[in-house]
């Protein structure tokens, strides 16, 4: 047995690296050692060390003690090498799994959370549980998604995916019921549960990160005042603001229209109070409720809309001339007055339409412009501060014109552009305020308002361009005076790619761990053979 190990120890070496490794990529395949699996492992361990020990005995025979030193020193060189590479990979793959560092090369960074999102899950004050129910195998950016959410919260959210018809009784649990093309996030804090339907296309992280702000934060009430012909809530026309009020739910912030004609007063779950531009006056008893509203510390955003303006062939009847009011007698006591003019850039503005200012000129307020890119507005109004307003104001302009030479408030309202010193209001030109008065010893609460001279930049023809929508989400979020930040930004993540299963995947790995392992016998081979 011992000269035929001799002689053909080569190839004995080979069948020996061919057992084992067949029987160790067998039970890694099929996660479990097999009968044929195991049998393969030891017989190839038993070949092998069968033929390393005729193959040091056949150099020790041949070779000499002088040699045979030389020979284990270099022997002990290669180990010493191997073990230090060895421990090298695995030092830098646990660094690399512990660091927090990460380089995403995907499309769609399907792999990094927005700061937005990386901000709420840091603020997290109680557990959180995301439970995905999806029918088949699971998406591999469903995976990894969820993996960050947990990696980024410290352990306070905890993810699972589960096929709801394997593990129907498990499923029951949530209350819903699945069908095959379906899928669904439960997202689980406390006694509260939402749910985010992503059957129709991916996951976003958009939609996941409201769900979970939706289930720990208080729910926000705010109304629009209608009567007037301000922009409706529920309209999906260019005009309207259907839109805005589809993203103010998704940030738990409840919409609904209020007609003061007869009331006695704002409703006491009003959060904020909407004027999304009325195109005529507030009658008295109307401004009287909304200044004692604001007086009692109540909350509002009011948005001014353009005047109208036209040719000199054409002159304005009276009626237009008075349509869409300013509302300067419920704004001046706060110490703002909306000017008759229209503000124009010459340098910065959406197409060719110079009375459309677009900017990214902001007042210093971190919560409501941080980050952002250009808005723009359609035909605003500046906006002028009056002198001598009460002291416990505070008052700030969040926007403003871009430019200061090129800019300015045209009162000529027969599109005769062209800058009157002493008539038209010189840039750089604020097109809104925001005003803030403290507690008193009378008031339980501060009164936020902030006053735009437009309200089209918030219109469905206008919301999702450039940073318009995250303007007035920003907007609304800081009057509602909640402190979390607010979610549009939709991360669209396509699958391009093959799925797989978890079996085909670890095929996959042994064939990439079969290249280099394959080189690195014939390399032993080679040497064997010398």
């Amino acid at each position: 047995m011992k000269n035929f190990m001799l002689k053909n120890r080569s190839a004995v070496f080979l069948i020996a690296m061919a057992f084992l490794t067949s029987g160790l990529l067998g039970a890694y395949i099929e996660q479990t050692f097999t009968g044929i699996s195991i049998g393969l492992s030891i017989c190839g361990g038993i070949f092998l060390l069968a033929c390393l020990t005729s193959n040091l005995w056949l150099r020790d025979k041949q070779a000499g003690s002088a040699f045979n030193s030389r020979r284990w020193k270099a022997m002990s060189v290669v180990f010493t090498i191997i073990t230090l590479s060895a421990i090298t990979l695995v030092a830098i793959n646990y660094i690399a799994y512990q660091s927090s560092i990460r380089w995403d090369v995907t499309a769609a960074q399907q792999h990094t959370l927005n700061a937005n999102t990386v901000e709420i899950i840091h603020d997290l004050t109680q557990p959180v549980k995301l439970t995905a129910l999806t029918v088949g195998i699971p998406a591999k950016y469903l995976e990894d998604m969820f993996k960050e959410y947990e990696r980024q919260s410290g352990g306070r959210i905890k993810t699972e995916i589960i096929d709801p018809i394997e593990q129907i009784a498990y499923a029951a649990k949530f209350e819903t019921v699945i069908r095959g093309d379906e899928s669904k996030v439960i997202v689980q804090a406390g006694d509260q549960r939402k749910v985010v339907d992503f059957s129709d296309g991916s996951l976003s992280e958009e939609a996941l990160s409201n769900a979970i702000v939706r289930t720990i934060r208080p729910q926000r009430q705010v109304y629009f005042l209608v009567g007037h012909g301000e922009y409706s809530i529920v309209s999906e026309e260019p005009r309207g603001l259907s839109t805005l009020v589809t993203l103010l739910e998704d940030n738990n912030i409840l919409s609904s229209e209020l007609l003061l004609g007869t009331a006695e007063k704002i409703p006491d779950d009003c959060d904020v109070l909407i004027i999304a531009g009325p195109s005529t006056e507030l009658n008295e008893h109307e401004q009287g409720l909304i200044t004692a509203y604001l007086d009692q510390g109540g909350d509002a955003l009011i948005l001014i809309e353009h005047l109208l303006v036209t040719h000199a062939d054409k002159p304005l009847t009276a009626a237009q001339q008075d349509k869409n009011p300013s509302l300067n007698t419920l704004l001046n006591p706060w110490g703002i007055h909306v000017n008759n003019d229209i503000v124009v850039d010459l340098a910065s503005h959406m197409g060719g339409d110079a009375g459309s200012p677009a900017t990214r000129n902001y007042g210093d307020h971190k919560a409501l412009t941080e980050g952002l890119d250009y808005t723009f507005y359609i035909r605003p109004r500046s906006i002028s501060v009056l002198k001598n307003y009460p002291p416990s104001l505070k008052l700030a302009p969040i926007v403003m014109t871009s430019s200061k030479d090129k800019s300015w408030g045209e009162t000529d309202r027969n599109l005769n552009v062209h800058f009157d010193e002493g008539i038209d209001n010189p840039g750089p030109v604020a097109m809104s305020y925001v005003i803030w008065k403290g507690k008193s010893s009378e008031e339980s609460t501060d009164t936020r308002l902030i006053v735009f001279s437009d309200a089209d930049f918030l219109s469905n023809a206008y919301i999702k361009q450039y940073s318009n929508a995250a303007m007035g989400l920003n907007v609304v979020n800081w009057v509602s005076e909640l402190d979390y930040r607010i979610f549009i930004d939709q991360k669209t993540i396509r699958v391009e790619r093959l799925d797989l299963t978890s079996q085909q995947k670890r095929m996959i790995i042994a064939l990439l761990f079969l290249v280099p392992f394959m080189i690195f016998v014939w390399g032993v081979w080679v040497w064997m053979r010398r």
